[in-house]
C-alpha cells in the first residue's frame, strides 16, 4: 500500500481533524525512528499513520480499539508486522509489543500527545519554539497533560534502548518537520 492509498483509507475511517493530525504526527515520529534504527521508513510510516484507524468506530470502547483497527488493516492486505504493531499499541489489551516497530509505536504514540500539549502552552503555540528541556520538565509534572501515560513513554529506554531525552528529541524533530500539517 502506498502512503497516498493509506491516507485515503485513513480518511475513509476518520473524519476528526485532530485525530488525523495525531495520525500524521505518529507517522512522522515512526519515520524518524525507522531512520534512526535503519529500518523501512515507508513501512514504519504506514504503521504510524494507520494506528488509530478504528478510533471513531470504537469510540468509548477501549476493549475494541486497536483490535478492530488490526482487522481493517489485515483485510486491506497490510503486512502482518504492521497489523500486529497496531493491535499491540493499545495497552488496554496487555499484549506486549514484540517487534522493534511495535515497540516504537507503543512508546511514540503517547509522546506525540505530550509534545502537542507542550506546544499549546507556549505563548506562540508554535512547535518550532518547543525545546526538549520544556518537554522533559512537563514530563515530570504529572498534573500537566494528565491523560498522557508517562510510564509508556519511559519504556523507550527498555524497548528501544534510547534515553528519554534522545527519544523526545527524535519525536520532537519529526513533528517540527511537519509543523504546517499539524497546524502548530
Amino acid at each position: 500500500m502506498t502512503r497516498a492509498e493509506a491516507l485515503i483509507l485513513l480518511k475513509n475511517h476518520l473524519t476528526n481533524v485532530n485525530l488525523i493530525k495525531h495520525s500524521l504526527a505518529v507517522e512522522s515520529a515512526m519515520r524518524f525512528l525507522a531512520n534512526r534504527f535503519d529500518k523501512d521508513e515507508e513501512e514504519w510510516g504506514l504503521t504510524g499513520l494507520l494506528h488509530d484507524i478504528d478510533y471513531e468506530e470504537v469510540k468509548g470502547d477501549p476493549g475494541q480499539h486497536s483490535l478492530v483497527g488490526a482487522e481493517i488493516l489485515e483485510k486491506a492486505g497490510l503486512d502482518s508486522e504492521i497489523v500486529e504493531a497496531v493491535k499491540t499499541h493499545n495497552e488496554f489489551h496487555q499484549l506486549p509489543p514484540k517487534s522493534l516497530m511495535a515497540k516504537a509505536l507503543f512508546c511514540a504514540d503517547p509522546l506525540t500527545g505530550l509534545i502537542v500539549a507542550n506546544a499549546l502552552v507556549l505563548p506562540s503555540h508554535k512547535i518550532q519554539d518547543l525545546t526538549i528541556d520544556s518537554v522533559l520538565k512537563h514530563f515530570h509534572q504529572s498534573s500537566f497533560a494528565k491523560g498522557v501515560k508517562r510510564e509508556i513513554i519511559a519504556r523507550c529506554e527498555d524497548y528501544l534502548h534510547l534515553g528519554l531525552s534522545e527519544f523526545i528529541d527524535i519525536v520532537l524533530r519529526s513533528m517540527q518537520s511537519i509543523n504546517q500539517e499539524l497546524g502548530l
